[in-house]
């Protein structure tokens, strides 16, 4: 655009005024600007380029609008005054518009250009800060609730050990709040899953390709989900886990959709062999309470269709940047300064009687273009071009450059292929006006080829807010999904750490109770280290910091499993392991465990870590199996799944011989 400013004048025949145009561009180079002695170079040579133009060639003081512009980007800003006067002082008015404006789209286009790198190089400082601003919400809402709780846990295991009289009332008391923990824990992690369904969606498909079942999956909704989302995610973990337990499914089809005021949620299966709401449990009151339904059906082609539909509700908010925020008024104070200057040199050149018709009507055609920031709206074009030919029979040549009004326009409004044919055709009715009115070949030309460079300058100046305000709300995506993944993270360490950790306080002092005083005094100091490191847990969930070493852990599940009555056996022959790839395994071990407490009769486990495969591989593998496998929860392995998918490893689960064996792969990299 700052090219097309130069383009008359350059084909006027002055060579400096090209000169001038490029070292203009050596302002769009932030290393030259932020230089103090190549600045000054810089600066000295364009003020001699664009003084000898216009005071030794004669070229229009127009061209000192380069020189201006290049002063308003640096410290020295004041001095573009100096600069304005002279051409004042020196030209005509017509021309010293004309170097305020070229000055200003030389100021904007510029710091635009420097405010959108900004905004690129500073988006993960944004979604940095959206993720600490989450932290600290999420570790205000823990420590009121589950922080009180595992200090009160601690608080009884300790005066259960003090007061032995007393310790199975004590521990009455600690399973008690154990288990209140232990609902709050569960809670927590569904709020904080509720934002987003895609991860439900490929956990389920992991578990369903695990299965043997062929699953198809289509997404139609936009994250995050709000308070839908939890909703949404029960039901598909629900009907995915009837599907796996049944086992006579082979193709399943998981889709969602967004519609105006509502989001919808449908798995489709060819097992027909029980009806959803055998095993959809309270969903479907839940889901109507939130102003939803929940239904199954046949479809027509006779498969199995589980549709909840839910209200669209609110999505939270992302911080917006206060650098796009300044981008965007800048964008449209240039191009308002742009549009009312390009006015004002129409005006000069009409009757006085005429002045303020024609004021009011380019009034009317400014506010059309700054409308136009917006969308598209072809009513608006249709009008501009009523107002860019309608007038010309009254106010004659001065009416004529604002056909470049309309170019501007019809290049953002139309296809390209259409627009610049159009233009064309508004460049050549210039022309011909230009002829009928008598203007000298000189002055057709010049009104002709201006109304094609004020178009572009135009174009690209509507342009600009536009492109601010998707940078907007690429910034708002990117800060919304950064604290998604947040709330995403602190669910799974709230299920798979302190979760876990919570049960097995509440079943040891189960076991405990049940125990004489010699062995009790020893499982209450395992209860108070499972505390202790329930606090660990939750500090780690709070702010997702933490290490879990695996050998503990696994002595840790030992001694629960031991508590249990079940003979386990551990054998470990794992190297050194990353912080983030010790800590995955470590949670998938605590998930096992949970799952032969829960869902078994075991009465032998075993544990056990190898190399393979360029990886670490971890074995879980229990006997008692229930039925075909017994239920496996499938929100835990669904996280486990996650979990693991972001360090490259996978995650298997099945029965055989009796047997149940859980099993955990994950490469072996620093």
């Amino acid at each position: 655009m700052m090219a097309a400013f130069a383009a008359v004048y350059v084909a006027a025949g002055s060579p400096l005024v090209l000169l001038a145009f490029t070292l203009q561009l050596g302002q769009l180079v932030p290393a030259l600007r932020q230089s103090g002695p190549r600045l000054v170079l810089l600066l000295a040579a364009q003020a001699a380029a664009c003084g000898a133009a216009v005071y030794a060639t004669g070229t229009s003081v127009a061209v000192l609008g380069f020189l201006g512009g290049s002063l308003l980007l640096t410290p020295w800003w004041p001095a573009a005054v100096p600069v304005a006067a002279a051409a004042a002082l020196t030209g005509p008015v017509d021309s010293f518009i004309s170097m305020l404006l070229i000055s200003l789209v030389c100021y904007g286009l510029t710091r635009l250009a420097d405010l959108a790198d900004e905004v690129h190089a500073a988006r993960l400082d944004l979604a940095a800060a959206a993720v600490g601003e989450e932290r600290l919400r999420i570790a205000a809402e823990l420590s009121e609730g589950l922080g009180r709780g595992l200090a009160g846990i601690t608080m009884g295991v300790r005066a259960a050990l003090d007061r032995p009289e007393r310790s199975a009332e004590l521990l009455a008391e600690v399973a008690g709040a154990a288990r209140d923990c232990l609902a709050d824990a569960r809670g927590s992690a569904d709020r904080f899953r509720a934002m987003a369904l895609a991860p439900e969606m490929t956990s389920a498909r992991a578990l369903l390709a695990a299965a043997g079942v062929a699953t198809e999956v289509r997404t139609g909704h936009s994250e995050p989900l709000g308070s839908a989302g939890a909703l949404l995610g029960g039901v598909l973990r629900e009907a995915v886990t009837a599907l796996i337990s049944r086992g006579t499914a082979t193709h399943c089809l998981i889709e969602t959709g967004c519609e105006p005021g509502r989001v919808w949620l449908a798995v489709v299966s060819d097992d027909t062999t029980t009806a959803e709401e055998d095993v959809l449990g309270g969903l479907p009151e839940r889901i109507a309470a939130a102003g939803g339904s929940l239904t199954t059906a046949l479809t027509p082609e006779g498969r199995r269709e589980v549709r909840a539909v839910l209200p669209d509700a609110g999505r939270p908010a992302a911080p917006d940047g206060d650098s796009l925020r300044w981008a965007y008024r800048l964008s449209l104070a240039v191009l308002a300064a742009v549009l009312a200057g390009f006015s004002l040199k129409a005006l000069l050149l009409v009757s006085g009687h005429q002045v303020l018709p024609a004021a009011a009507l380019l009034a009317v055609v400014v506010t059309l273009h700054l409308r136009s920031v917006h969308g598209r709206h072809p009513v608006h074009l249709a009008l501009m071009a009523l107002l860019t030919y309608l007038p010309m029979a009254e106010f004659g040549r001065g009416w004529l450059g604002t056909a470049g009004f309309l170019a501007g326009p019809v290049l953002l409004a139309l296809p390209w292929a259409v627009a610049w044919p159009v233009v064309g055709a508004v460049m050549g009715s210039v022309a011909v006006i230009g002829v009928q009115l008598r203007l000298s070949p000189a002055l057709t030309v010049n009104y002709t080829l201006s109304t094609m460079v004020t178009g572009l300058v135009i174009h690209g100046l509507l342009r600009l807010p536009g492109i601010v305000r998707e940078l907007q709300a690429a910034q708002r995506r990117l800060a919304r999904a950064a604290v998604v993944e947040e709330r995403l993270r602190a669910a799974r360490d709230l299920h798979d750490l302190l979760g876990h950790s919570l049960a097995a306080i509440l079943l040891t002092c189960e076991l405990t109770r049940r125990l004489p005083p010699e062995r009790a005094r020893g499982e209450l100091r395992n209860i108070l280290v499972m505390a202790e490191r329930g606090e660990a847990d939750l500090r780690s969930a709070a702010g997702g910091v933490g290490r879990m070493p695996l050998d503990t852990e696994a002595g840790s599940a030992r001694s629960v499993l031991a508590a249990a009555g079940i003979d386990t056996g551990v054998s470990l022959a794992h190297d050194g392991l990353p912080a983030g790839t010790e800590t995955a395994l470590s949670a998938v071990l605590r998930e096992a465990v949970t799952n032969v407490l829960r869902h078994s009769d075991a009465r032998t486990a075993e544990i056990s870590t190898a190399a393979e495969a360029g990886g670490v591989r971890l074995r879980v593998r229990n006997d008692g199996v229930r039925g075909t496998g017994g239920r496996r929860d499938s929100s835990g392995l669904g996280n486990l799944t996650t979990r693991l998918a972001a360090l490259d490893g996978t995650l298997t689960a099945g029965a055989g011989d009796g047997w149940f064996e859980l099993s955990a792969w994950v490469p072996g990299r620093s």
